[in-house]
């Protein structure tokens, strides 16, 4: 067989535009974490909500055990036990399982949904489908509009939170990396180097 035929191609004159670059995280907001205290401004923006009471819970929920959109919306009943108030965790990123306890306004708010509950799945949408994380990320971001974060609020900003305040609370190391399932002792150590209470009575 004979050599295929190359052919000239002259180089397009057309002018692309170049896709623009995606901002970093630094340049979209001063911090990855929430206060404790700019949870609870969230937590009653959403109280507010049409349908408050699930968009709260959520929002509380999640910051309370440290949980990614993902699985937070994948939460089912049969992951929850009012008579032992516990919660069993199904960490996704390969993180390690958990059962955390879960405190009187969880039991409370959690009670109130499961009254009105058709679907397997503790929170649901309208249509009565699992809630998905881009609707939680909505959620949120709403959230921090109405509460006038002065940065944009997406929800693992609600995880980061979580790893925050317990550290500031004093939380070892350790029981915090399993709280929040990493699987490496790196992950979590961001947290404590964030807590201001470890710089508590250094002048006194």
């Amino acid at each position: 067989m004979g050599k295929p035929r190359l052919e000239l191609i002259s180089p397009a004159k057309e002018k692309r535009t170049v896709a623009p670059r995606r901002r970093s995280n630094r340049e979209l907001r001063p911090r990855e974490h929430l206060t404790e205290l700019e949870v609870a401004k969230l937590i009653e923006a959403a109280k507010r909500n049409r349908h408050g009471q699930r968009d709260a819970t959520m929002i509380l929920i999640c910051f309370r055990h440290g949980l990614r959109a993902s699985e937070l919306c994948e939460l089912q009943w049969s992951d929850l036990e009012f008579e032992t108030a516990t919660l069993h965790l199904r960490r996704t990123k390969n993180g390690t399982m958990g059962t955390h306890p879960l405190l009187g306004d969880e039991l409370r708010a959690l009670r109130v949904l499961k009254r009105e509950a058709k679907s397997p799945f503790i929170f649901v949408s309208e249509r009565g489908a699992p809630f998905t994380v881009s609707g939680l990320q909505k959620l949120v971001e709403r959230a921090g509009i109405a509460t006038k974060i002065q940065f944009k609020v997406h929800p693992h900003m609600l995880r980061h939170a979580t790893g925050y305040v317990l550290a500031n609370k004093g939380t070892d190391t350790r029981t915090l990396q399993s709280y929040l399932g990493h699987r490496s002792i790196q992950s979590t150590v961001r947290y404590t180097e964030l807590a201001p209470g470890r710089f508590k009575n250094l002048w006194r």
